[in-house]
């Protein structure tokens, strides 16, 4: 195994030339993210003398005023952070849960069939985590040096002077502009109002939009805290709004929120010389990124592939990561669910001799179409950022709206959407993940931190993610095994062409197994290894275009062996890497 930790050999200079984009160094900090004003707002925040976890906070409410489609203030958040002076992993679960009230029989009292509430269904919407997420943030990780208003007046006077609105996010807003107008009476807050016309529409590429009630939303959470959204105007409003549509939601139910600090569960790949791969803790999927590469490292003590001398990309190399993705999947969306309402068996399903028994399922030569959950036990729409600081510090984090802009609902004066979250609950009576008052779902966003070696607590060599829904820790494990096993740096290893197998059971082409064969392959995949994988047995579809979505937007920011930052960030968006001055 390779770690590409160190700076390029002066005979071979630049890296192949996948994408118009070079990896960024620095020597202080980084920045790396969707959008690059946002990217700005960190780096203002890192020159004040902010940490990581200060810029952090920054760029996420900078982000709800560039990417609105993706994430904001509606949703939830979750964070990991990497202590230099300790070598610690330390975490946040900011997710929110649903309302004390919304019971399965509630539910179908109001009239939800099916086995998940629909996108749009108010009732989708579970307490908003994302507030309380970045007070808890500064409280826990930041440098002391910064207050709350110094750390969201960047995103404040974006929001109040307009910025412009880039590509890929102009896109999502331009396609679903009907929507907010018919979901919240509240829509064209976060629309452009012709002022002759009164006719709305979603900003163009490189229109400037203005988001002023947004503004006075932070400024509230910058003077009062937590308070400032959890009680007094704004929860008024999100309630009023909730109810207004047949919702259950009261202000008990946002004042009583809580951010939850979680220790991070991880798994070593490669020993001594490997990693450790760090990921939050279940109600989060990371665990599925954990057990797919526990069983690919299984899959190789049993020498039934190698990674290492697999060509790249190649038929052989993408069968082996989604067979092992499979079987991560039918395990996480039967067990994941909120610990503090049924107990997940995590050190069950890490352990070697439950991984290798998953291993024994992997067929080198063909897809296995019928995979169900294991046994572990005896008797799955988002932006993702990275920052590091100076003193060696990083975090990842991570808050998503889940499917776009959430339910399109905008809280009357606040000019935010309102998260649908709750879809990922199961309406299925006795599974883990089924809903229930003050509960948290399954969660899809998952931040990433790697450390060298088989310690929980060391060196680090990267902080990264990949945003996008179900996609996420199969992101998180084809970035990983781009660098250590093919050499790929901070900037190639996101723009090698990825996979996404559906984590669903599409309802047209049903198995008999506890999780679906359609596997997603992007534009640049050779079509002789589309060929070869379908003539192993994988149901596979080819994407380009705008559909590229479906396989994330990642960032990543290395600690190379000189000292030095590396930073990249996906050509599947708007953003870059910045380097701190």
């Amino acid at each position: 195994m390779h770690l590409h930790d160190s700076l390029p050999d002066l005979a071979v200079p630049y890296a192949p030339f996948h994408s118009r984009r070079s990896v960024v160094y620095s020597a202080k900090g980084m920045v790396a993210c969707s959008q690059p004003l946002a990217a700005e707002a960190g780096r203002k925040v890192l020159a004040l003398g902010g940490n990581a976890a200060d810029a952090a906070v920054a760029v996420s409410a900078a982000l709800n005023l560039t990417e609105p489609g993706s994430c904001g203030i509606g949703g939830d958040a979750f964070c990991l952070y990497y202590d230099a002076k300790t070598g610690e992993v330390k975490a946040l679960n900011g997710s929110g849960r649903a309302p004390a009230a919304l019971t399965l029989e509630k539910v179908r009292e109001l009239g939800v069939e099916g086995r998940e509430i629909p996108f749009l269904n108010i009732n989708s919407v579970t307490v908003p985590g994302c507030a309380a997420a970045w007070v808890d943030t500064l409280e826990h990780f930041g440098s002391g040096k910064l207050t709350m208003a110094d750390v969201l007046e960047p995103a404040i006077s974006m929001a109040e002077n307009g910025i412009p609105i880039s590509e890929v996010s102009s896109y999502s807003w331009v396609k679903n502009h009907d929507v907010f107008l018919k979901q919240s009476p509240n829509g064209a807050e976060m629309l452009i109002t012709d002022p002759a016309t009164g006719k709305t529409h979603s900003p163009r590429p490189g229109e400037i939009f203005k988001n002023p009630t947004l503004a006075k939303t932070f400024r509230a959470v910058a003077e009062e805290g937590k308070k400032g959204f959890y009680e007094g105007r704004i929860a008024e409003a999100i309630v009023e709004l909730i109810q207004s549509k047949g919702g259950v939601m009261t202000l008990e139910d946002l004042k009583n929120h809580t951010t939850t600090p979680v220790t991070p569960i991880s798994i070593n790949y490669g020993g001594e010389d490997g990693v450790t791969l760090h990921e939050t803790p279940p109600n989060g999927q990371g665990l599925t990124a954990l057990i797919a590469l526990g069983i690919l490292e299984a899959m190789q003590e049993q020498q039934k592939v190698d990674l290492s001398k697999t060509e790249h990309l190649s038929a052989e190399w993408f069968h082996a990561l989604i067979c092992a993705i499979r079987l991560a999947f039918a395990d996480t969306r039967a067990y994941i669910a909120d610990p503090e309402h049924s107990r997940v068996p995590v050190e069950e399903l890490l352990s070697k001799e439950y991984l290798s028994k998953r291993a024994e399922l992997f067929d080198p030569t063909k897809s296995t179409p019928i995979i169900n959950k294991g046994t572990p036990i005896a008797s799955s729409d988002t932006v993702l950022f990275e920052v590091a600081d100076a003193e060696g510090n990083a975090v990842s984090y991570i808050q998503s709206n889940y499917a776009g802009f959430g339910t399109y609902a905008v809280p009357k004066g606040c000019g935010f959407t309102l998260q649908n979250r709750g879809c990922n609950f199961t309406l299925e009576e006795g599974h883990p993940n089924c809903i229930a008052p003050n509960k948290r779902p399954y969660h899809t966003i998952i931040p990433a931190l790697v450390t060298r070696g088989n310690k929980k607590g060391g060196d680090l060599f990267m902080s990264y993610g990949v945003m996008g829904g179900f996609m996420q820790p199969q992101g998180h494990v084809q970035i990983l095994l781009n660098m250590l096993h093919h050499g790929a740096n901070a900037q190639t290893t996101l723009d090698a062409p990825r996979f996404c197998i559906s984590a669903d059971v599409p309802k047209d082409r049903e198995t008999a197994g506890d999780i679906g064969t359609l596997v997603y392959l992007e534009e640049g995949v050779k079509p002789e290894v589309v060929e070869e994988l379908k003539r192993m047995g994988h149901d596979v579809e080819l994407l380009s275009g705008h559909a590229r979505s479906q396989f994330g937007r990642g960032q990543v920011i290395q600690k190379l062996s000189s000292g030095a930052w590396a930073g990249g960030s996906d050509p599947r968006g708007d953003g870059h890497a910045v380097p701190q001055i």
